[in-house]
């Protein structure tokens, strides 16, 4: 009797998708920088999950209106660590960044389904995010959310220590002019000044927490495997080139929406289920209504991002500069905007006058509003995430500075990228009135071109085969190598 005989054909099981864990720093500019990253890399394949605090989590899902999130593109949360809101006391948020993190962030890492493949860290993060990879044993790598100009002016915080810079002699060197002093030494910033440089060097207090945090966290870029930065080759060549010769990696990713934007809308709904939004307030969609009534470039877009304050003094001068220009503006006003009051009132006579001229909203997304054809300006506190949004969508800015590496950022601005005014630091309503219509008028014409060339740039760096689209393919390769190890 003839036997059957049993043939087992052995298929290959497809392997699964590289798994990264992702950790912003819990602030709204760095969480929605690392989810559109995160999103990025997720349609290209890999898997993610993306790690936020508590706090941070519930504020996305109140702003979304519904959770959000896929079997491949999850979200998980550890505890906050501080009672502070991210908008206030960011001493003890850094100090729970580097006390209270670590410990949860491992618990939770450990007990995910499906073991890391790297973790894409924060460069704030770095304080515990490096020491928990190597207790992992997983690679990490450190996206900072900056512009390369900003990071280096962090990263040089160690150097500028060793020359006796900073932190400052006593409180006279605010005002005796040692400030202006040109720094010639930091690669790729020729003709920087102290001024330029992030505030955290502003301070007597070598114990500052913000000056000691920013020395800990960039100098642990040489502990990691690779370093992100969110630019693009072409704005920031010089900068690029010193960083790339100072580290193992770096790749610049940035725009990233741009990159995002050549995803077609049903694959980008596809990708992520239900998510609608990168914001932490609730964002308020009449004012696309106003601005459909107004002529092309004739509005000035006016927001000082999520974390900046200022005294009602300031706002009110603000307001009639902005009324006193006869510009059309879009005046974002936070409900945490004014120290001290979180419902600050406009003087009736102010208000009558905004209402002829001017919007008031709470919120808005600002990428919509800056590709708006009737926005011709933005008054800024030139943070780097509202700062290469501009530039991305052609327009020419306002500088405001306000902290870390705002002021670095609007000395590129005005200076080397020439597409920006400055404005001092008090606050007068006829200076806002002169730069509104200097920017907005036939003075800032040159600044508008300007704007525009950057513009097609950052087109052409995250077009296929453009410098930031490679960098995000050569980053995906390198990602799934480390799955097949």
């Amino acid at each position: 009797m003839d036997t059957e005989r049993v043939v087992i054909i052995k298929v290959d099981q497809k392997p699964p998708p590289p798994h990264v864990v992702f950790i912003p720093f819990p602030a709204q500019s760095h969480v929605k920088a690392m989810l559109k990253l995160a999103q990025l890399l997720h349609h290209k394949g890999l898997q993610i999950t993306f790690v936020n605090t508590d706090d941070i989590h519930d504020r996305l899902l109140g702003s979304a209106g519904s959770d959000f999130g896929s079997p491949d593109f999850r979200f998980q949360t550890i505890p906050r660590g501080s009672e502070d809101d991210d908008d206030g006391a960011a001493e003890l948020l850094l100090r729970s960044v580097e006390t209270k993190f670590l410990d949860p962030f491992l618990e939770l890492v450990t007990k995910l389904p499906t073991p890391p493949t790297c973790i894409v860290s924060d460069g704030f993060m770095s304080a515990f995010t490096v020491d928990a990879a190597e207790k992992l044993g997983v690679p990490v790598m450190l996206y900072w959310t900056l512009s390369a100009c900003g990071f280096m002016g962090l990263y040089q915080i160690q150097s500028l220590i060793d020359k006796g810079l900073t932190p400052l002699k006593d409180e006279s060197y605010f005002t005796n002019g040692f400030l202006e002093n040109i720094v010639d030494w930091i690669p790729g910033m020729e003709g920087i000044r102290l001024k330029d440089l992030p505030t955290a060097i502003w301070t007597t207090d070598p114990n500052d927490e913000a000056f000691r945090f920013s020395v800990e966290a960039t100098q642990k870029c040489h502990k990691v495997s690779r370093v992100i930065v969110h630019t693009f080759n072409e704005l920031e060549a010089h900068i690029v080139n010193a960083l790339s010769s100072m580290f193992s990696g770096v790749y610049t990713i940035g725009p990233v929406q741009l990159l995002l934007d050549q995803i077609n809308a049903k694959e980008t709904q596809a990708d992520m289920s239900n998510f609608n939004g990168y914001s932490l307030w609730k964002e308020d969609p009449e004012c696309f209504q106003w601005l459909q009534s107004k002529e092309p470039n004739s509005v000035i877009y006016v927001n000082y991002g999520s974390t900046t304050v200022m005294s009602i003094e300031d706002l009110v001068e603000f307001g009639w500069g902005l009324v006193n220009s006869n510009h059309y503006f879009l005046w974002i006003i936070r409900s945490n905007l004014v120290v001290g009051d979180q419902s600050a009132v406009l003087p009736p006579e102010l208000e009558e006058q905004i209402k002829i001229r001017g919007f008031i909203a709470s919120w808005c997304s600002q990428e919509k509003v800056l590709n708006h054809p009737s926005v011709g300006g933005f008054l800024t506190h030139s943070g780097w995430g509202s700062t290469i949004e501009s530039l991305s969508a052609g327009v020419p800015m306002i500088c405001w500075p306000f902290l870390w590496d705002q002021p670095t950022n609007c000395r590129y601005i005005c200076n080397e990228w020439e597409v920006g005014l400055e404005m001092g630091k008090n606050v007068k309503r006829d200076n806002v009135k002169k730069l509104v219509q200097e920017l907005m008028g036939e003075g800032g014409e040159r600044m508008r071109n300007k704007a525009m060339e950057w513009k097609e740039k950052a087109e052409i760096a995250t077009a296929p085969n453009g410098s930031s689209f490679l960098n995000v393919e050569n980053l995906v390769t390198e990602i799934t190598m480390l799955s097949r190890n």
